[in-house]
């Protein structure tokens, strides 16, 4: 029997997973992992990493709770072994805040982070303008350690990656016989999906190693997350701005919110200021389906519009995505000559 070609199209947290995924679980595959960019320059790169997410409207939440749970014990296992420095991966302790009180306090991921609790109301006198809060322990993953990890882990399982632009899937169908679509914002134009949007973000890079927990404000718009070589602070969440330039009056206002959280910080030396576009959707894509192609039929996974969860769910969705190209073989083995 001869190996089964696996293409997967996208080279962020979220492909890379799928791939290692696939090469790990399925022998008998060769996978290929097909993008324009790799590391360091990629939408994953920029993020901060810190494991946490809002829900997707209609997706069921036992469903969603899948995806955090097998995410956050994939890395939990990582923070826990020797691999934890060069996968950047870690532990982190810190609290998301509230103008008011929500109707729900307990989000649905709530019982697979560590130590989910309330604010006292001694803890919140540290942030006079906020009315409710939670502290927890959750786990930080730096793409730009991560992914090369990733990389690597691919390459040991047989997998390879290559630099190309994928615009024609039909054109991709007639060198592969799997197809995983990881490309998330790309989506917008490789499968003419129109619900794929951009949500632009904006984060600056400080030294601050006094900053040791990490402070959230609900809305997003304002967080302080201490990482291994240093703290990012954000940041923006601007639907449909494609601008990849940075902004230096949108710098001077994440500056100011953050050192209204955390005045110490009106000491920190900025390192630089980075900017990514995150593939925002109304609900993340995960399905099958068949390209029909002249002569014969090519498997298609969709795996794309984490929006700013990507990290957060990466391995849960990279798992459904496995089961679905593991179906796709049993019901549609590919021809056994080339």
């Amino acid at each position: 029997m001869r190996k089964v070609r696996v293409a997967v199209v996208g080279a962020g947290v979220v492909g890379l997973s799928t791939a290692v995924c696939i090469a790990e679980a399925i022998p008998q595959s060769d996978v290929t992992v097909l993008a324009d960019r790799f590391t360091p320059d990629t939408t994953s790169d920029v993020a901060a990493g810190v494991l946490f997410a809002d829900e997707f409207p209609d997706i069921p939440l036992e469903q969603q709770r899948r995806w955090f749970q097998r995410t956050f014990d994939h890395l939990l296992a990582i923070a826990d072994s020797p691999e934890a420095s060069p996968a950047g991966v870690f532990l982190c302790s810190g609290c998301q805040v509230f103008r008011e009180v929500p109707d729900d306090g307990k989000p649905f991921w709530s019982d697979y982070v560590l130590g989910f609790r309330t604010m006292t109301d001694k803890e919140l006198r540290r942030f006079p303008q906020y009315k409710f809060g939670q502290a927890y322990t959750t786990l930080t993953c730096e793409c730009t350690a991560y992914l090369p990890w990733l990389q690597s882990r691919l390459v040991k399982a047989g997998g390879q990656m290559k630099h190309e632009k994928v615009t024609d899937l039909h054109q991709l169908g007639q060198r592969y016989d799997v197809i995983i679509n990881c490309s998330g914002l790309g989506a917008r134009d490789l499968v003419g999906d129109g619900e794929v949007y951009p949500v632009r973000g904006q984060i600056l890079k400080v030294q601050a190693p006094w900053l040791k927990h990490f402070v959230r404000v609900s809305d997003g718009q304002t967080y302080i997350y201490p990482g291994m070589a240093g703290v990012t602070l954000g940041g923006t969440r601007q639907i449909g701005d494609w601008r990849l330039e940075t902004d230096a009056e949108e710098s001077e206002g994440i500056m100011e919110r953050c050192c209204l959280l955390e005045p110490s910080l009106r000491g920190a030396v900025c390192q630089g200021v980075k900017v990514g576009l995150r593939p925002g959707r109304r609900n993340l894509r995960l399905e099958r389906e068949m390209l029909h192609l002249q002569g014969h039929r090519v498997p298609v996974v969709h795996n794309y519009g984490h929006g700013g969860w990507g990290i957060t769910l990466s391995w849960g969705t990279a798992l459904d995505a496995l089961q679905l190209v593991q179906q796709c073989l049993n019901e549609h083995p590919p021809p056994a000559k080339l």
